[in-house]
């Protein structure tokens, strides 16, 4: 496991109440640093969750909000950094596939405008929204955006037409942002493999095996080998920037 001194450093994770999002709030923490957890006011999982690390010491709040919404987003981040007193490192992890099960890209009427316009405010103008409320509080602590991309971004099949296209985007946008806020801050993502997670539970069984298949470490990603993708860029390379790495077992 990587691991880093984070003592004294504040980060948000977007989307942190369970899968990647949740590895990477704990992966944070253990390296001491004060971390808000956001996460859909709704979500139950969160609280479960923030209580387990706060029981065992660890300086984890809350930060609910959908950063889909508009104006929510950026009061989310707003309080969130009001409540660590800083920020160092910003994770936009939260995004939606729109589906429990893949669609198959032929399958052009499933791409309803509804659907595109859930997956582009989510995964694409999502990480915008919170990225542009940060921009100060980073600046000033010459900290690190770290956005969850995907390998749909990168030509790979995913979920949907419409996923695919947002995560496109979002590795689009890893790199303006970079051009953006530089020198003071740093932008990378990652870009995600198949990972085994409440995302892919119900996924079939075939698509599984055949991603294990097709990838050279033989086996899922998992949302721990994500997090330590993420907490390399947000931490370590201090002369990168504008980049995504793929995490994909190395896929063939």
């Amino acid at each position: 496991m990587i691991t880093a001194d984070l003592r004294g450093k504040a980060a948000l994770v977007t989307g942190g109440a369970s899968g990647i999002g949740l590895a990477t709030v704990e992966l944070l923490l253990l390296a001491g640093a004060k971390v808000a957890m956001n996460h859909l006011a709704d979500d139950r999982r969160a609280r479960t969750e923030i209580e387990r690390f706060q029981t065992h010491g660890y300086q984890v709040t809350a930060a609910p909000g959908d950063v889909s919404r508009p104006g929510e987003a950026e009061t989310m981040v707003t309080r969130a950094i009001d409540q660590l007193g800083g920020l160092d490192i910003l994770v936009n992890n939260a995004g939606t596939p729109g589906t429990t099960a893949p669609i198959d890209f032929g399958d052009l009427d499933a791409m309803t405008e509804a659907f595109w316009q859930t997956i582009l405010s989510t995964n694409l103008i999502g990480p915008f929204r919170c990225s542009h409320a940060a921009a100060p509080a980073l600046r000033k602590s010459r900290g690190a955006i770290v956005n969850t991309a995907s390998v749909a971004g990168l030509g790979r099949p995913g979920s949907s037409i419409a996923y695919g296209a947002s995560k496109a985007g979002l590795v689009n946008l890893t790199r303006s942002l970079a051009v953006a806020l530089a020198p003071e801050v740093r932008v990378n993502a990652v870009a995600p493999g198949l990972v085994d997670s409440p995302w892919t539970e119900a996924w079939p069984a075939e698509r599984k095996q055949s991603y294990v298949d097709s990838a050279m470490m033989k086996r899922l990603c998992t949302p721990a080998d994500i997090a330590e993708a993420i907490l390399f860029l947000a931490v370590g390379g201090a002369m990168i920037t504008g980049h995504t790495l793929p995490v994909d077992g190395g896929l063939i």
